[in-house]
């Protein structure tokens, strides 16, 4: 049985080094690979819907619970049904748990590399002050750690960024649209043609 411990090995393996946490666990973040949605849906949906249903709460209690439930919420639904709208059925929860976290402070508890997935719920919210909040947040992370951690935490800033400024100029993600059966806009359909315009 799957375990916040557990959890944490798979996201950020065993490393007590972050630079070589983001080595080495990058791939298994941020690009689509079908081969590692199949292996999170087998082997965590079942999870995600045990947290969503409030059976995992007393995770919320640790830290790395905490962690766990922000993943399972926040991450994890995202290579579960990608392109679908379920991939963000969970973010409400996300959210809620990142904002209590960081009221009250965990955040300064986390390695700079967890504190990036306890900001993410912030960066994917379509509310404006979520994405400011979460600029903020990153802008300070990316001052807080070691020049060798700099570039990756510098680009996590930059996502962040990029985050908000089409929130400021859409009032949401365009490119969440199609999953969600909202019309898109002229402009919305444009923007979606440029590179780089999807997350």
């Amino acid at each position: 049985m799957d375990t916040p411990d557990t959890l944490h090995a798979f996201w950020f393996g065993t490393s007590p080094q972050d630079a070589e946490v983001i080595a080495s666990q990058s791939a298994l973040w941020w690009q689509k690979q079908p081969a590692v949605d199949a292996h999170i849906r087998h082997r965590f949906a079942p999870l995600v819907e045990r947290a969503a249903t409030g059976e995992l709460d007393s995770w919320l209690g640790e830290l790395r619970g905490r962690l766990a439930l922000i993943l399972l919420t926040d991450q994890f639904p995202r290579n579960i049904w990608r392109e679908q709208a379920a991939a963000f059925a969970f973010d409400v929860l996300a959210l809620r748990w990142a904002k209590e976290a960081l009221a009250l402070g965990l955040d300064t508890r986390a390695r700079p590399i967890e504190r990036v997935f306890l900001y993410l719920p912030l960066e994917h919210s379509e509310n404006l002050a979520d994405q400011q909040h979460a600029v903020r947040l990153f802008d300070a992370l990316a001052a807080s750690v070691s020049s060798e951690l700099r570039p990756a935490f510098d680009g996590f800033l930059d996502y962040a960024r990029r985050h908000l400024e089409i929130i400021e100029r859409f009032g949401r993600f365009p490119h969440r649209n199609a999953a969600l059966g909202r019309e898109t806009t002229a402009a919305e359909a444009d923007f979606l043609r440029q590179p780089g315009s999807r997350f």
